[in-house]
């Protein structure tokens, strides 16, 4: 779907489900994003059919998987979620711990960002998170996102901060 000089950023498919399974398992998914339940490779599995494929089909983006080019493992997921209490989308993105700190994410992010306003039209692009995730912070900021609120999310007693383009 889109490559940089690292990685490839593709759609997530059934055979992912390890890797998800990894992934929304991992500490700082579940600290900063929160638990989804995935217990089993199985409910990743279906994670993957009624989340991820579900809005690639349905809205046409969602969460796509990066693949370091090198070594052909999925390593993170960024893409566009869209939100009830937001009037655009969100960018989001996590990435597997020994993977952290490495420029991946900043790298994918800016490929969607692009990608985001030539082929799907988006104007504004949101980008949320909660206060104590510095590395997302600093990663929102070096999108050129800027700080505009902090509000708590329906359903949730979280506060989160949003930014936008």
């Amino acid at each position: 779907m889109l490559q940089t000089e690292r990685l490839r950023i593709e759609l997530a498919d059934l055979n992912d489900k390890k890797f998800f399974f990894n992934l929304l398992n991992s500490p700082h998914w579940k600290e900063y994003i929160g638990d989804r339940g995935i217990k089993t490779e199985q409910d990743a599995e279906n994670y993957i059919k009624n989340s991820l494929i579900k809005n690639y089909t349905d809205k046409g983006y969602g969460l796509y998987k990066m693949v370091e080019k090198a070594s052909h493992l999925p390593i993170g997921i960024c893409g566009f979620i869209k939100r009830d209490y937001l009037d655009s989308v969100d960018i989001g993105f996590a990435v597997l711990p020994e993977f952290e700190g490495k420029g991946y994410t900043y790298e994918a992010a800016k490929a969607v960002l692009e990608y985001g306003k030539t082929q799907l039209g988006l104007t504004t692009v949101y980008g949320i998170t909660t206060p104590n995730n510095q590395a997302s912070r600093h990663l929102l900021e070096k999108l050129g996102l800027q700080f505009i609120a902090k509000r708590t999310a329906p359903g949730q007693n979280q506060e989160l901060l949003i930014f936008s383009n």
